[in-house]
């Protein structure tokens, strides 16, 4: 297995205009091709944008979204990755033969799509359907797994993902900078976005605090350091929707170590080598063979129910 050099990407979608989205990810696409990767990764629900769902009724959502693998999109996914050499991975909404609408995450190359990853715990949209199975592929010699969003917060499915062979595993998000009950937490003003050339310092302060950095990295280096993965993780930057987003997508590698950083205020794409030597030499591979399942495979397994409601989607 070769090394694998991967670009994860930044920008600031546009509510339902797939031709602006599409447009974007075509420009990034050359310019990581340019550089050298063979990889290009973009956020949840890029081609779409994602927070305007929650006031979409059913009928306008199964109008945004479009079968897999013959829908309008992933062809032109296929054209920008045929004619730039690149892999790319990007987020739509999907309906089925039945007309279930789901968040899903493809990964296309110049000959077709490669991949598709169905969003397990969906919830912008009463209408979505849940996706139901983890997906492992192969892209370039390496084994690769998918987990969108909230998915991640589920330790469990990082871990499965992992177990089931995962050496890559594509994060995209739409996250940070929203309401929760967590201390620190809420939304950023969008005057600051639109203020950001004349004070990127206070922005900087919003997007870098508890409502956005300080609490990914609460969690998501552990993701890639338990597992002794490269995490791939792309979040959007700019409106989305009435939602302010601050970026930060990065590759993480098997030691928990950030090896590439969006930075700027603005679109942005980083790139780094995936080393076939640290998934071994990472603390993690012990971890899991140390493992012991049958101490807890009934614990793990075991129904649960909270009696806890919390509607942290909700604006105070």
């Amino acid at each position: 297995m070769e090394s694998l050099k991967i670009t994860t990407a930044q920008f600031e979608n546009k509510s339902g205009d797939k031709e602006y989205n599409l447009f974007v990810i075509r420009r990034l696409s050359k310019k990581a091709a340019e550089e050298g990767s063979k990889v290009i990764a973009f956020h949840e629900c890029c081609i779409t944008g994602y927070t305007f769902a929650q006031r979409l009724s059913r009928e306008e959502l199964l109008s945004v979204a479009e079968a897999l693998p013959e829908g309008p999109s992933v062809q032109a996914l296929q054209s920008i990755a045929k004619e730039n050499n690149i892999t790319i991975l990007a987020g739509l909404f999907e309906k089925d033969a039945e007309g279930k609408i789901y968040n899903t995450y493809v990964c296309v190359s110049g000959d077709g799509l490669l991949a598709s990853y169905r969003k397990l715990h969906p919830f912008i949209s009463k209408h979505l359907s849940p996706g139901n199975e983890y997906v492992i592929f192969d892209l370039h010699g390496w084994k690769c797994g998918i987990l969108i969003c909230y998915d991640n917060n589920v330790v469990e499915n990082v871990r499965a993902t992992a177990l089931l062979g995962a050496q890559i595993i594509f994060m995209p998000h739409v996250t940070m900078c929203t309401v929760s009950t967590r201390p620190g937490a809420g939304f950023v003003d969008p005057a600051l976005w639109e203020n950001r050339n004349e004070d990127p310092t206070s922005l900087r302060l919003e997007f870098e605090g508890l409502k956005g950095k300080k609490w990914l990295m609460k969690w998501l280096l552990a993701r890639a350091y338990d597992n002794a993965v490269y995490v791939v993780f792309a979040n959007p930057i700019g409106m989305d929707n009435d939602q302010l987003k601050n970026g930060c997508s990065m590759i993480i590698d098997p030691f928990g170590d950030v090896i590439a950083e969006c930075t700027k205020l603005d679109e942005e794409i980083v790139t780094a080598v995936c080393s076939p030597m640290k998934l071994g030499h990472a603390g993690g591979s012990r971890y899991r063979d140390a493992r012991r399942p049958e101490l807890y495979r009934e614990v793990v397994g075991m129904e649960h129910r909270s009696e806890l409601k919390v509607n942290w989607m909700e604006k105070p």
